[in-house]
């Protein structure tokens, strides 16, 4: 099950369980939509995979499911990023 992280680990943007902008990848890292277009070109710093709208969890299963609390913010080294789209042929 989906942990459903409260922030986007590089701008630390608040994004709660029905935010429209959570984007996730495959390991559930979590960044804004603005993030993920403009600083990651699409790419996960933490395991250079893509991005997916992260899915809203119900109401009212929240409290049978409740959604995670663990921050990770961890601004994204825009050089190590920019290294890593090159491995990938994507800058």
């Amino acid at each position: 099950m989906l942990e459903i992280r409260p922030t986007c680990e590089n701008c630390n943007k608040k994004l709660p369980f029905d935010a429209k902008d959570a984007m996730i990848c495959t390991f559930e890292c979590t960044f804004c939509k603005t993030c993920v277009e403009t600083v990651l070109q699409h790419v996960c710093p933490n395991c250079g995979g893509d991005f997916v709208k992260r899915p809203i969890r119900p109401k009212q299963l929240l409290e049978k499911y409740p959604i995670s609390t663990k921050i990770v913010f961890k601004p994204v080294d825009i050089d190590a990023h920019n290294k890593l789209l090159q491995r990938l042929k994507i800058n």
